[in-house]
Formats: structure tokens, sequence, C-alpha cells
């Protein structure tokens, strides 16, 4: 290929051209030099002292309007770091894994009959939500429960003791719903939320149709489904190959070998940012 047809049609000819001659170093063992790039491509310095939050600064980084989107590449080896990112990052949720092993291992291991069985449901609901504050919220249940609270019960509140007086697959699913439905909370991973409540909702724990089955369904229609782009989304290059954004945000290019790097500088359309010790990016073939 000689002409950069996407991003041409975008308006950013110039990035393309440079993104191809990038390839052509890459694939021939050379460093790349990000000075060298068009305007649209930015370079965050990665010293040492204010690291995570230039990440974070970077990953805030806006479309050209309002409808556009933006892929965060964040470090394939730890998707806690993706969803840390996705945390603190207005508007951004995590690319999920098809094989959504959260869930699965949730669904598994969750026992109604356990006493501890409405902290591991809300303690799941704050890995997938932010702001839920699970212990706040178990403390006040508790509270509740001896007849020591002062305040009258939230509706997610009623729906924990709901769940605590007669536990269910459903009734744990109402305390999910309610969650979602407080003040300040947001769903980071939406993908894993939307799974888990439709398995919750569809099973009965019978066998055959316990929790863990329904999650193990929920996972295989995933996989057939595909997974839907939002407008700033979270993940690694293998998640996020093939998909296509208006910005690529590389939050540790210097980790990235030379494929990688690749596939990760050009998921962007229109602009692209770097977050690298150095400028002059020299990856492993």
């Amino acid at each position: 290929m000689t002409t950069p047809w996407r991003w041409k049609n975008a308006g950013t000819e110039g990035l393309g051209l440079w993104l191809l001659e990038a390839r052509r170093k890459l694939r021939a063992g050379q460093p790349i030099d990000v000075r060298t790039a068009p305007p649209e491509v930015t370079w965050i310095n990665l010293d040492g002292t204010e690291d995570h939050n230039r990440r974070l600064a970077a990953a805030r980084t806006q479309a050209s309007d309002r409808n556009g989107s933006v892929l965060i590449i964040g470090d394939s080896k730890s998707p806690a770091s993706q969803r840390e990112i996705a945390r603190h990052t207005p508007g951004a949720v995590t690319v999920e894994n098809v094989d959504l092993r959260d869930l699965v291992e949730f669904a598994r291991d969750l026992n109604l009959t356990a006493p501890d069985a409405l902290d591991s449901i809300v303690h799941f609901a704050g890995t997938v939500i932010i702001n839920v504050g699970a212990p706040d919220l178990l403390q006040r249940v508790d509270s509740l429960q001896r007849g020591n609270a002062r305040k009258e019960p939230t509706e997610v509140e009623r729906a924990a003791l709901s769940f605590k007086a007669s536990p269910s697959l459903r009734s744990a699913a109402d305390v999910l719903v309610e969650i979602g439905k407080e003040a300040g909370v947001r769903p980071h991973r939406p993908a894993v939320l939307i799974a888990c409540l439709k398995a919750l909702q569809t099973c009965d724990g019978t066998e055959g149709n316990t929790f863990h089955d329904a999650a193990l369904r929920a996972r295989e229609q995933n996989r057939l489904v595909g997974r839907p782009l939002p407008r700033r989304a979270v993940g690694s290059t293998l998640l996020l190959k093939g998909l296509e954004a208006d910005v690529s945000v590389v939050l540790n290019a210097a980790n990235l070998n030379a494929r990688n790097l690749y596939v990760a500088m050009t998921r962007g359309s229109k602009k692209l940012v770097v977050c690298s010790p150095s400028p002059i990016l020299n990856p492993a073939r």
C-alpha cells in the first residue's frame, strides 16, 4: 500500500504517510523518532515523576468532534491497569476479553446460602461499576439489620436487605440493578455487568440452568455477537486490533514490540498520542 486511504479520507494524509514510513522502519528494525511526526502526533514524556497522571491526561484526549471515538491502548499484561485507567477517565469503558473470565468465576463461586453472599455481590459490583462504596454499603446494611441506623434505607439498601432476608438469583440481580441506579456511579465494564444481569435474570438455579450455566451461555453469546465499540474504549492491542477510531492513545509505547506498536499507532485516523520515556522508539521485532 502506497496511499494511506483511511487517513487521506479523514483529511490527515500526512499522518498516514508518516505511519507508512514508520512501518517500513519497524520492519527493517530501525527506530522511530516521534519528533519527526506531523502535527497530528503528540508525544507525552514519561520521565518517571508524574507518569500515571500523564497517562490519565493522555487518556482524556478529546476527539475532533463530539461524535468522535478514542481508543486507549494500555498494558496487555495488566488488565487491572487498563481498568484503572477506565475508572479514572470520564466516559471510558474497557473492551473485555471474550472469555468474560471475571463473570464466569463470580458465577461459579457465588453461594447464595453463604453468610457473605451479599458481600460477594457488592464487591463484584465494585469491579464493574465505579463509586460503589462497597464497605459503606455493607456497613449500612448491617446497621439497618441491627436496628441501629437513624436514616431510612435507600433503594439499593432495601434491595440488599431483601436479598439478606430471602437470598435468590433474582434478588441478587435486583441488588446490582439498584447499585447501577445510584447517583455518581458509572459502569466502566458494562459488557461484564450486562452479561451478569442477563445470566441472573434467565437462570433458575436448577440443574443445567444454574447461574454458572447461564454465565457460560452469556459468554458464548458475547463471542458470537461481538463487541460494540464505545466512544472511549480502553484495551490492549490484542483486543483492539482491527478496530478503528479517530484518536489512538498509546499509554506504554516503549513496552510494545514492533508489530504491536504498529497496530497501536494505526488505530486512530485523525490523531495519535504516544506516551514513552523517549521520543525515539526502538522496539524489538
